[in-house]
């Protein structure tokens, strides 16, 4: 029966196929014990017909290796075709992705060389949900939907992986100054968590401002733990900071299956041109060969990895005159890694990584402790482009409507109050938002809004969507009107 630990392989998209055969070619010198199920993703998956850019027998293939190693793939844009990445993550809820980004100063050069941080970030939710509607003629929207048990087990991942690597400190980087429910709630809990690991240090920066330490002062952070989008912007700025996106390898982590990539894309202008740095992959198979309990040869591919870069064989791009020595393409790279197998660097040495970190993290969440729910009003949302969008032509109509005492509020446009007393300055698109409640904000019932929607409906408003106002155990849980 053969030792060998089988694994789902992808060559992707564009540059996928060069740096998938020069990362394999690596490890196969190394003597990683593998065997490779090999499945067609990405690009002419999509041309098929097929939206998820996945064959049905992927999905079998990942059920039964639980890992994946990945090259990039082009989503092709429009036409309904959905990311393949988000996919896999929320298919096989792959709820946590780690992005190690370490400057290699002097060899790769960087303005920041005691960068060495890492980025956890949730994978499953926010605005990559990718729930998305166009409701009227100038108007589209998209969900961000954040929840309790996802933000907790991202955040309790992250101060896990601190614990374990050794880590000092963990930002959490949110915008809850705007987003004070949904991005407030992620602060919270990671507040909350926090409290659990009194040996690490914590702190919490607003989103822009972090973004911007991040591109200024790198050295600062430790482990950042963030939200979706969030978290894959910030790893892009620290990626290249630090040398190059091309170095940056990932992993898509969850309790069964394990997806590793590079953080970079397709790259289809470069693409046969064996120019492409295949490190980013090479460094996610290293997280893989970890994961899998192959620590030994992910130490041995590392520091022969690390003393290619030591020796100034360069990709293009981190190529420097001066600082390089030779500029090579994709599968001399490869070669100049294999060459080096069994030799350490001088500076970029890796120590064997912690046989702990093949051992699958167990999240453990908080008891759901169930609040008093109480429906208090409703926001209809309506289409309308008469009248030169006056808002108080809207609204003089709207009053008209009262379900039991369930009756306009307020109406604003793009979040803003614009009746009653709104500005005349303030510029008006063809959405509005129309918040109906009793006064005093007692109890309703969905009878009551029903009846309302008949009511605006007869008054000849053309209503889209609704979003129902509740309270928990007695705290308002919506936000209010700019301006309310």
């Amino acid at each position: 029966m053969s030792s060998k630990r089988k694994i789902t392989v992808a060559y992707g998209d564009g540059i996928g196929p060069e740096i998938m055969k020069a990362t394999l070619g690596i490890l196969e010198a190394a003597g990683a014990q593998l065997e490779y199920n090999v499945i067609e993703i990405g690009e002419q998956v999509y041309l098929k017909g097929i939206s998820s850019g996945m064959e049905p027998g992927a999905f079998d293939s990942l059920r039964e290796t639980k890992v994946f190693l990945k090259s990039p793939i082009t989503t092709p844009q429009g036409g309904g075709f959905k990311s393949l990445n988000v996919t896999t993550r929320k298919s096989f809820g792959l709820f946590a992705n780690v992005r190690p980004c370490k400057a290699y100063s002097p060899f790769v050069k960087t303005h920041f060389p005691k960068t060495d941080l890492v980025i956890i970030r949730e994978n499953e939710e926010d605005l990559y949900a990718g729930i998305e509607h166009r409701q009227t003629q100038e108007v589209y929207q998209c969900l961000k939907l954040i929840s309790k048990p996802g933000s907790e087990k991202i955040i309790r991942y992250a101060f896990e992986y601190a614990k374990k690597y050794g880590r000092k400190k963990v930002t959490c980087m949110t915008k809850d100054n705007i987003m004070k429910l949904a991005d407030g709630l992620f602060h919270k809990t990671f507040l909350e968590v926090a409290k659990e690991y009194p040996n690490i240090q914590t702190d919490h920066k607003i989103i822009d401002i972090g973004t911007a330490l991040i591109a200024e002062r790198p050295e600062v952070f430790d482990v950042i733990v963030t939200l979706n989008l969030y978290g894959d912007i910030i790893s892009d700025v620290a990626a290249q900071v630090t040398g190059s996106v091309g170095l940056g390898g990932s992993a898509n982590v969850g309790e069964e299956v394990a997806m590793f990539e590079a953080i970079h894309g397709s790259a289809p202008d470069i693409a046969g041109m064996d120019m492409a740095n295949p490190s980013g992959l090479l460094n996610g198979a290293i997280m893989m060969l970890v994961h899998i309990g192959q620590p030994l040869i992910a130490e041995k591919i590392a520091n022969a990895w690390a003393k290619t870069l030591e020796d100034g064989i360069h990709t293009g791009d981190i190529y420097q005159e001066g600082l390089s020595s030779k500029r090579v393409g994709t599968q001399e790279f490869s070669r100049a890694v294999i060459e080096r197998l069994g030799q350490k660097p001088i500076n970029l040495a890796v120590t064997a990584f912690d046989q702990s970190a093949t051992e699958p993290m167990q999240i453990k969440l908080s008891p759901v402790i169930k609040s008093k729910k109480d429906l208090i009003g409703v926001d209809v949302f309506i289409d309308w482009d008469k009248d030169g969008r006056d808002p108080n032509v809207i609204g003089e109509k709207l009053r008209k409507a009262n379900a039991d005492g369930l009756e306009l509020q307020l109406i604003t446009n793009r979040g803003i109050k614009v009746f009653p007393g709104g500005m005349r300055e303030t510029f008006c698109t063809d959405h509005w938002r129309c918040r109906f409640q009793n006064a005093g904000q007692s109890v309703i019932s969905h009878a009551q809004i029903l009846d309302l929607l008949k009511q605006v409906q007869d008054l000849g408003f053309d209503f889209i969507k609704t979003e129902n106002l509740y309270a928990f155990d007695g705290v308002r849980a919506y936000s209010l009107a700019q301006g309310e």
